[in-house]
């Protein structure tokens, strides 16, 4: 088991900044490639983003490249998600997850372990 707890989430007005934080306990966290995935409401989850184990590889949704950076601290056994100029349609729930020895899929199903959400709320 890998507990995942996201913080960081909310409400911000669009153009703004806001910086999610995920940190894992038990397991190996830098065995783990990391992700996030966002839902908003009536929609599905979609892939926003993932690291690779060793944080060598990156991997972006189209709609964040360019805007959303993810991160990670082995040591803290934290992954980051920084996002900027954000949109009104960014507003979801985006959810933390993790892939052991995985590489930087988008596809939820390559993922095992969740964490429980955080909201973001962007205004315009």
């Amino acid at each position: 088991q890998v507990p995942l707890v996201e913080s960081g989430g909310g409400l911000v007005q669009a153009g703004d900044s806001l910086r999610l934080s995920c940190a894992a306990s038990g397991g190996t966290f830098s065995n783990y490639a990391m992700g996030w995935f966002r839902q908003a409401p009536g929609k599905e989850r979609e892939f926003v983003a993932a690291i690779s184990w060793r944080g060598g590889t990156t991997n972006y949704a189209e709609s964040v490249k360019d805007r959303f950076t993810i991160s990670r601290d082995n040591a803290k056994k934290t992954v980051y998600l920084q996002m900027s100029s954000l949109k009104p349609e960014d507003t979801a729930v985006y959810y933390c997850t993790a892939d052991l020895f995985g590489r930087t899929s988008s596809a939820s199903y390559d993922y095992k372990y969740w964490g429980q959400g955080t909201q973001v709320t962007v205004s315009s």
